[in-house]
Formats: C-alpha cells, structure tokens, sequence
C-alpha cells in the first residue's frame, strides 16, 4: 500500500499560488515582484521563526470553516501598510516574495486528508464534560493547572494541560486556511474554531520555512530533513528523532502521525541535555536567537497516549519573564515527562482551551502563525 501524500498538481497546470493568464485579479494577492510590497499585519518573530482552485470536497465532520472572512481579514491587514515597501525597489520585492507572498502547494487539506482516508480516524467522543481544571469524556482527560512564581522581574507564569487519549489520533494538527505552504497564517484561536478544538497551542509555525520533515493527520505535506524534529505514531509513542537519518514515507511506513520540526529537545530520558542554550534551528534571515529567557511553547512526554501541552508566558515585567531553554526542560521534568521537545515561541506562544485563550501572549494579542496541534475531543 502507498503511503499517502498530499496531493500535487499535473505539471501542465498552472504553479500553485499564482496567476493564470485567465483567472480573475480581483481574488488573489498580486505575486508579481513590481507589485509595492506590503508588510505583515505582526512582523516575523524576533527570537524564533515565525514564525487555488476550490474544491467541492465536504470538511471532516465538526470542523467549521470560515475560510472567506479569514482572507477577507489578512487582506485588509496587508493592504494597511502598503506605502511603508513602496518604491525601495528589489529590496521590496525580494522581502515580499519571501516573507508575503502565499506559496500554496496544497490548496485544500481537508479534501487530501479525506483521499488518504485520515480526515476523521477516531471515534470522536459526544460525552465530553469541561470544568474549570479540565475536560473529560470517554476516550480523553485533560487536567489544567496554572501556576505562578516569584514577582516583579522575578515573577513567571507558566500553563499546563496533562493530556490522557485511549486514540493517538485525537491529537491532531491544523493549517491555517485549511492550505498547505509557505506565509498562510491565521490566528490560532481561529484554527481551533474552525477544527471544533477541546484544547489547542500553536504549533511549529512550518510556513516560516522550506525545510523540515511535515507530516500531519497521517499526510505527508514535505520531505526535507533538516533537524531533530518530534514524530507522533499512531500507537501512542512520541519520540524525538533526527531528520537526517530517516524520510517521510520510512515515518509513514513505521505508523507516524503528525510531526513538528522546530527544537530543540529540552529533555531526555529526563534530563536537560548539554549545550541545549547553544542550539541554534535556523540561521536564516529574519530568524534570531532562540537563547535566553522567552516566552515558550512545548510538548512535554510521559508515556504512550500521555503527554503535556505546555505554554509559558514572558516579556511582561510583574507578569512572567519568560523562561530558558534549560528551565523549559526543568519545568517539563517537574510536570513528571520524560522528554520534551521546544515550539515556536515569543508571540506565538498561546494556549485555547473550550474557545478561550488561557495565558498573556507577550504581543497583546495572537500572533497569526501556520498552524496548532489540538486535542479534538
């Protein structure tokens, strides 16, 4: 049996994420580089990545789609700084066609998970109860706690969800307008809307970048090693692994169900590793440091089926500080995992839960970033 992979256009048609010489201006973006570049509605993160033709496919049942307004919105978002690029030349375009400009390669993920016969693997459960600590329902148990320590510089904030599933697959990933590709973003708390999402955190923001191993909801979307990166199988392990030494179909082939590439590993076998502050994940343009105290996002490990959604807030005095990487791993190790692996952080840090952001994002306000990993029910 093949492994499935999302599904890629005949060569003769037209790139995805472009033009047709008879496809309508008013619907898309302009791509051409003379085009005034325009800037993000929330700039790159500054210390880690930031992070076309419709079908007539039906979405998995209980996922809501509001793909019209979520356009609507970052158009008028783009289109409000427009005067700032204009005339400063290939500089401009360059930065546009790089940061901007939406490179679609998979313009309906749901219809690809549908043909793979992923799109709805578990029996989603209709008994779920929340609280005030949590949720529960006959395949999961999620238990919140959320603590503080420490003030005025001092003072950290940190929430975690212990997450219990009898179905690996109700942990599920989400791209942001239901596309696959590079600057397609959405706010999370929207992605966890339209996925009808118990509990939600953003993910490894992908669309930052070309590189990485990306499979989700048993779909392989790209296969380009990279990094150590944390594979989710579908019989319950959760293992970090590196890049390099395997591909995507050889993941798919061994049970692999969803996949983050960010980093790095903060802990294993219960152990912060060495040299864990001197990682760097990406050197490329518009990506900083992932060093020193920040706002972070994680996935902490305790066994089969059993794991920690983990978000500490930072870059707010009186608040939360934010923490190290090496601290990150501590407070994975104390929440009882055995390892743990680093998210995109900073601004994108944030955590939904029945609909609700649960911590500060250090923006203000939601990042729009690629994508969320969430538990469906």
């Amino acid at each position: 049996m093949n492994a499935p992979h999302a599904p890629t256009r005949d060569p003769g048609e037209h790139p995805p994420g472009q033009l047709s010489p008879d496809q309508p201006t008013s619907d898309r973006i302009p791509s051409d580089p003379s085009v005034p570049a325009q800037p993000p509605s929330d700039p790159p993160p500054s210390d880690q990545p930031p992070s076309d033709q419709p079908s007539s496919a039906q979405p998995p049942a209980g996922r809501r789609t509001h793909r019209g307004r979520s356009v609507i919105r970052r158009r008028v978002l783009l289109g409000s700084g427009v005067a700032l690029l204009a005339g400063t030349g290939g500089s401009a375009a360059w930065a546009y066609d790089r940061f901007l400009r939406e490179k679609v390669e998979v313009s309906d993920v749901s219809a690809a998970e549908s043909e793979a016969g992923t799109a709805q693997t578990a029996a989603l459960a209709t008994d779920g109860e929340y609280s005030s600590t949590g949720y529960t329902s006959s395949t999961t148990t999620i238990t919140l706690t959320q603590t503080e320590t420490g003030s005025g510089s001092e003072a950290l904030a940190w929430y975690a969800a212990e997450i219990e599933i009898d179905d690996a697959t109700i942990v599920r990933s989400a791209f942001a307008q239901d596309e696959f590709g590079q600057n397609i973003t959405a706010e999370p708390s929207e992605m966890a809307s339209d996925n009808s999402a118990v509990l939600a955190i953003n993910g490894d923001y992908y669309g930052f970048r070309d590189t990485g191993i990306v499979i989700r909801n048993g779909v392989s979307y790209r296969d380009e090693p990279a990094r150590d990166g944390l594979v989710f199988f579908t019989d319950g392990r959760i293992e970090i692994y590196d890049e390099t030494t395997t591909s995507a179909d050889e993941l798919l082939a061994d049970g692999a169900w969803n996949t983050l590439s960010f980093g790095p590993a903060v802990l294993e076998d219960g152990k912060v590793p060495d040299g864990v502050e001197d990682v760097e994940i990406d050197t490329n343009i518009g990506n900083h440091s992932i060093q020193g105290e920040q706002p972070r996002t994680a996935i902490g490990v305790i066994g089969e089926n059993h794991l920690v959604f983990l978000v500490v807030d930072g870059r707010s005095e009186g608040h939360s500080r934010g923490v190290g990487l090496t601290e990150l791993g501590e407070i994975l190790a104390d929440l009882g995992c055995t390892s743990g692996y680093n998210l995109d952080g900073g601004g994108s840090s944030v955590m939904i839960f029945d609909g609700e952001i649960l911590n500060e994002p250090s923006n203000g306000g939601e990042r729009a970033t690629s994508d969320i990993l969430y538990v469906a029910g």
